[in-house]
């Protein structure tokens, strides 16, 4: 029994898994044997690579790209047409499948529209990424990062907000009124 739905365009390629709720929209492709959990939205025009791994509620906007390798924990947020890649050096008369790495997005991570994330570099929990930046490194947990290169330039809160740290090292956010404390260039969430 089909529990998701997926519009008349979409194609879903046999050995998939797609979880209760999830909507696949216009035009995208979902290829062999990935995992997609609940309550996903997958978005116009989006190529999902074999054996990608998506948790619940992950929101892949239009025009995005996730290729083989990619893994997103639950409450990920992907933007309008940012990219994975799988290969460090991609050639095209040179056959690298066997080269591709890994890339883990933690729970709670915003991609801004229009990033780029090299291959192999892991998003931390609720880390941010800003429009257009190209990831080219580890982003710790929590972290804002924009640029090419990326650069973090703060800390944001789980509600998305940037967290002002005082001399002591601890920050409330002023949405959710959640403590959060600065230690060794990591954030705990009280």
């Amino acid at each position: 029994m089909i529990n998701y739905f997926a519009h008349k365009t979409a194609v879903i390629d046999k050995g998939c898994s797609i979880g209760e709720d999830t909507k696949i929209w216009h035009f995208s492709h979902i290829m062999p044997n990935c995992i997609i959990g609940k309550a996903c939205n997958i978005g116009q025009n989006v190529v999902v690579s074999p054996e990608v791994i998506l948790g619940n509620n992950v929101k892949v906007q239009n025009n995005v790209s996730i290729y083989t390798g990619v893994i997103c924990e639950d409450d990920v947020f992907l933007g309008p047409s940012m990219v994975f890649t799988n290969i460090i050096n991609p050639r095209s008369a040179i056959k690298r499948k066997n080269e591709y790495q890994k890339t883990i997005v933690k729970k709670g991570a915003s991609i801004g529209a229009n990033a780029t994330i090299v291959c192999g570099n892991n998003i931390g929990e609720y880390a941010f990424v800003g429009a257009g930046a190209v990831v080219t490194k580890e982003i710790l947990s929590y972290a804002l990062v924009v640029g090419n290169p990326s650069k973090q330039i703060g800390w944001v809160s789980e509600y998305g907000h940037r967290l002002d740290f005082n001399e002591n090292g601890f920050a409330t956010c002023k949405e959710s009124k959640q403590e959060y404390q600065l230690k060794n260039k990591s954030v705990i969430k009280l």
